[in-house]
């Protein structure tokens, strides 16, 4: 049983419990691989090694949880159990990530970051996963599931930055003894234990906030016995959806990307634009600005364009506008660093683009949800956890060789280790922008064909919902 029109104090209270998600995630995908490598001395590969193999660790256990959530059976519903065992241990685990043990140094510390990588990516998921779940339950509504969805990326995305904007700009900054905040060492473990905090208010907060809702979510299947050949039995047959293979293709593309751009953000921004940690924490700031313009325009391109159409637009756009002004500079196009032109250039494409790339996944996390009654036609069940872990799987299990793709850059850039920015020769920057424009442009692009062949319209969701005997309203 769902609700059609969800209270807005319901939707600050879903939306803000990716809060946590987006921290965890902001500082895996911008600050790790430059902590470890660049500050601490471990060698790339072994770091780009490190998240991957604990992405793909964490991402074999994420249809299990999914898969759980979806059918456990308890006074406070499928999901609220698992997402109160989450709050504690991940919030101490993510705290020590940035807080090494003093005795490691180098290469010694390859095996700490390995076994703390992969606690708290698993420990994230957790809480994720069944509470990304929930919006399925919350609401059958075509287009109420997009309006709840930009709640929760507007808060995911404003952790993240947020959390950004205040370590540039507060943490990692440069003191008697060190010349550039980026090695501030004392910087990154008060980040760790600020972010450490924030996540434990946000699952709190989020679970306690939707605790309420219980009632009018949908019961756990008959109780069974459960195998690990049931789980997965049932799993395969859930996602042999062709709208789904369709997405989770799109995503499994979508997650390379964003490895890539994620990794070489930092590189990107502070070597090759040459700005300052005070203009990137600028950048992280004004994505708030991006975050609340999707927040208001998400919903209203959804429900003029339908969901499909809507993504392949903004997608198109979204992301190839960043990556052409890499082009234009390496074709001598753009401001030289330096420039007091090229930064408030960069600020407004900046705040354009993430308001795009922003508006797409929310659109497509909301074509998600219409999966489930999808699917549900063709099963039988209700499998909201299943999709959901699903994508998590897929984005864990890739982003990893993202990440791993984007120190292959750096190496085949001959990018030297240990330069601070303004030390690294104009030849290495070159080679850094043009062997990523190509291969991150190819990538994203396969995502939007992957996204064409999704088939769930609005049309088609209504049908769904008239086979399964419930009500739809077209609220246009």
């Amino acid at each position: 049983m769902s609700i059609k029109k969800v209270s807005f104090r319901n939707k600050l209270a879903y939306g803000f419990g990716a809060v946590s998600f987006g921290t965890v995630t902001n500082g895996f995908d911008y600050f790790f691989l430059i902590f470890y490598s660049q500050i601490l001395g471990v060698d790339a590969h072994l770091v780009g090694l490190a998240l991957l193999i604990a992405l793909i660790v964490d991402s074999l256990s994420d249809p299990i949880i999914g898969y759980l959530s979806d059918n456990t059976h308890s006074r406070w519903g499928r999901r609220h159990p698992f997402m109160y065992a989450a709050v504690i241990p991940v919030s101490v685990a993510y705290y020590f990530i940035w807080n090494p043990p003093a005795s490691l140094s180098g290469n010694e510390l390859f095996p700490f970051i390995l076994v703390m990588a992969i606690g708290v990516r698993t420990l994230i998921t957790l809480f994720e996963i069944p509470n990304s779940a929930l919006i399925a339950e919350m609401t059958e509504d075509y287009d109420e599931r997009t309006s709840i969805l930009s709640y929760r990326f507007f808060f995911g995305w404003v952790a993240g930055v947020g959390m950004g904007f205040y370590a540039f700009t507060f943490l990692l900054v440069p003191t008697e003894t060190i010349a550039n905040g980026l090695f501030n060492i004392a910087g990154f473990g008060e980040m760790g234990l600020t972010a450490a905090v924030v996540i434990f208010i946000a699952i709190l907060t989020s679970s306690i906030g939707t605790h309420n809702l219980i009632p009018y979510m949908n019961p756990p299947p008959s109780r069974a016995t459960l195998s690990i050949q049931r789980i997965y039995r049932e799993i395969f047959e859930t996602l042999r959806n062709r709208s789904f293979i369709a997405l989770f293709s799109a995503a499994l593309m979508g997650a390379i990307g964003t490895g890539i751009a994620a990794g070489l953000f930092t590189y990107i921004n502070s070597f090759f634009w040459g700005f300052s940690t005070i203009q990137v924490g600028q950048l992280n700031a004004s994505i708030i600005i991006s975050a609340l313009i999707a927040l208001l325009i998400s919903p209203t391109i959804s429900h003029r364009l339908g969901k499909k159409h809507a993504a392949i637009i903004i997608g198109l756009l979204a992301f190839t506008i960043m990556p052409i002004t890499v082009l234009l500079r390496l074709l001598g196009v753009m401001p030289e660093n330096g420039d007091p032109q090229l930064f408030p250039l960069m600020l407004i494409i900046t705040v354009v683009d993430v308001s795009l790339i922003i508006s797409y996944q929310t659109i497509t996390t909301s074509m998600i949800a219409d999966l489930v009654e999808d699917s549900e036609v063709q099963t039988g069940r209700r499998s909201e956890g299943i999709f959901f872990a699903s994508m998590t799987f897929i984005k864990k299990f890739v982003q990893g060789f993202g990440v791993l793709m984007a120190t292959t850059i750096l190496t085949m850039a001959q990018f030297p280790a240990g330069a601070a920015p303004g030390e690294v020769p104009s030849d290495a920057l070159f080679r850094l922008g043009a062997y990523y424009v190509p291969t991150v442009v190819a990538v994203w692009m396969l995502m939007i064909v992957f996204i064409s062949k999704y088939n769930v319209s609005r049309e088609t969701h209504n049908a769904n919902l008239s086979k399964l005997g419930r009500n739809s309203v077209d609220t246009r």
